[in-house]
């Protein structure tokens, strides 16, 4: 009984040890700066902003008369980059005020053009992928 007790408290003892010795994978640790989360916060805004110029009904009526749906441009807009992001909000910015909305409705058809004939989304029926 005493050489089972020590046979097992030895298998314990190797596979604890062994299961210590194995390579764990390292885990880094980093401040955050301040910068970075202002600009984490303004991407995220600038998201906001266009995802809410989307869903304007002036918007979406514009969107469809050019042949694109405003739920699929939505669901892009998550799919954008943040500096594509930042160049459509940049855009918001220089509309006048209750004035023209179509040039940048043409914007962001353009943008999502772009990414559909470079292989990002697939919005049109009409464009190939140039991969």
């Amino acid at each position: 009984m005493k050489i089972r007790f020590l046979r097992r408290t030895s298998w314990t003892l190797l596979f604890t040890l062994i299961s210590l010795l194995l390579p764990v994978a390292p885990v880094h640790a980093a401040l955050v700066g301040t910068d970075q989360l202002v600009m984490s916060a303004q991407t995220t805004h600038n998201r906001d902003r266009v995802r809410s110029f989307l869903q304007r009904q002036d918007v979406r009526d514009m969107l469809q008369q050019r042949g694109v749906d405003a739920n699929v441009a939505l669901s892009r807009v998550d799919a954008m980059t943040d500096a594509e992001v930042q160049t459509v909000a940049n855009q918001l910015d220089k509309l006048p005020a209750g004035g023209d909305v179509l040039g940048t409705v043409v914007f962001v058809f353009l943008v999502l053009l772009v990414t559909d004939i470079l292989g990002l989304t697939k919005i049109f029926p009409f464009t190939r992928p140039i991969r």
